[in-house]
């Protein structure tokens, strides 16, 4: 037996341990749907390069590693630990998770207006199972992914968020997920975000390491957006250089929804980030905005797949990458427009720089179109920072070091750029500059 083999077989058995306590076990459909899911990861196993949308990318990091649930033990880091992590300037609802479970002694939830519930996926599930029936796991497809499958498997926290119809939420939600381990764990948290009709909504994840080394977060998002509605969506991440991270984002879009969803990726070892939008009602928008930051040997790889299903939709995509030492990139967008969705406006655009010669990106755009009515571009570029311009800044008396730094401070703006959200923006665009003088950090292992 080797050693995936082995680790595969773990899972099993910790499932049939999970299982037992796990919330909303009663519920016959979970019940259903968590054994099925598991079966099928133990069918499929770990994807491997020879798979298409796993060509640039090698998981035996995460396969041959024998992660555990962690234990039941609660992990206080005290509310001081947190402010490190926090974005100031909104008082926004802020629902803490540690190691993957809710922390309500470090969350805190402002009055919410009539019909909007912000919680626990885990209470709900105990106290309301039958309400998440028709959402929960219909929609991450566990199928064929292997670690949907395992998440679907393992899947009993994160957040519950439910928009009531005609509602306008001001402030952002904010999940914080706080990593704190001293073995390799892994964590399966599992977001379920509905909008109901003609609501409006902005919902920011932030995933960090607080303590501890090897870890794997294991992450599913299901956004429901319902007639009418706007929802802003934003992923963080940025776990310490041991981590290992493999995020999907599903989302259901209904007609005339507007949806953004921004990823700005900084820390891992290895990092997924898989955003899927369906447009399934007419005149559905989506904009996906993305800027990944890389160096030492960390891998990024971003898979979009983005599905026109009605006609009179549109969608963009912009993505941007910035890769140093000897860093890895992935940028693999599919824009799929069906038979039935004439009238598509799509558009899809990856631009990279690579601050030295062992960098690397692999960039793969792509267009399937089924209907003979569209208007649908893609594109993608790769180079490095323009002599020219660092000459221009150097004339001008700024330091060699100072201007390359500008220029990609004004690169990463871009993306940024895009965010309406301005406190956060705020914020990441602190992170991206305490980013910058560190980016040759010591090699990790893949």
């Amino acid at each position: 037996m080797n050693a995936v083999t082995e680790v595969q077989d773990s899972y099993l058995e910790s499932f049939a341990r999970f299982e037992n306590g796990a919330a909303g076990n009663g519920a016959g459909w979970l019940r259903s749907i968590r054994r099925a899911a598991i079966a099928r990861f133990s069918e499929l196993g770990f994807p491997t390069p020879r798979e298409e949308d796993w060509r640039f990318t090698n998981v035996a990091a995460i396969a041959e590693t024998s992660f555990s649930l962690p234990q039941d033990g609660r992990v206080d880091p005290g509310p001081q630990a947190l402010e490190p992590f926090r974005f100031s300037g909104s008082a926004c609802s802020q629902l803490v998770f540690v190691n993957g479970r809710y922390a309500p002694a470090l969350s805190w939830l402002r009055p919410l207006p009539g019909g909007v519930q912000i919680g626990s996926l885990a209470q709900t599930l105990a106290d309301a199972p039958d309400f998440l029936e028709p959402y929960l796991a219909r929609y991450a497809d566990y199928q064929h992914d292997a670690f949907c499958a395992l998440n679907t498997g393992f899947m009993e926290d994160g957040a519950f968020v439910r928009i009531a119809r005609g509602t306008v939420l001001e402030e952002p939600i904010y999940l914080l997920y706080l990593a704190s381990a001293a073995a390799p764990t892994i964590t399966h948290p599992r977001n379920l975000i509905i909008a109901d009709d003609d609501s409006q909504a902005t919902v920011v994840e932030d995933y960090v390491t607080l303590s501890g080394g090897v870890h794997f977060s294991n992450v599913i998002t299901e956004v429901v957006v319902e007639e009418n509605s706007v929802l802003s969506h934003y992923q963080i991440q940025r776990e310490s250089a041991e981590a290992f991270h493999v995020s999907t984002l599903r989302i259901q879009q209904g007609r005339s929804s507007s949806v953004t969803s921004h990823s700005v990726l900084l820390g891992g070892a290895l990092v997924r980030n898989n955003i899927h939008p369906v447009l399934v009602g007419e005149g559905g928008d989506c904009l996906i905005n993305g800027l990944f930051m890389a160096t030492g040997r960390q891998h990024m790889d971003n898979y979009m797949k983005v599905e026109h299903a009605s006609p009179h939709c549109g969608s963009r995509q912009f993505y941007n990458g910035i890769l140093d030492g000897q860093s890895r990139g992935v940028f693999h967008g599919r824009i799929i427009v069906h038979k039935a969705a004439q009238k598509t406006d799509a558009k899809q655009t990856n631009r990279n720089l690579l601050l030295s010669g062992e960098a690397q990106i692999d960039t793969k755009p792509q267009l399937e179109i089924y209907a003979d009515d569209v208007k649908c571009t893609h594109g993608a570029t790769i180079g490095q920072i323009d002599e020219d311009a660092i000459f221009y800044l150097r004339s001008r008396g700024i330091a060699e070091t100072s201007a390359r730094d500008i220029l990609l401070s004004a690169f990463a703006g871009e993306s940024l750029e895009r965010m309406k959200l301005e406190p956060l923006r705020k914020h990441l665009e602190a992170l991206i500059t305490h980013w910058l003088p560190r980016r040759k950090l010591p090699e990790v292992a893949r």
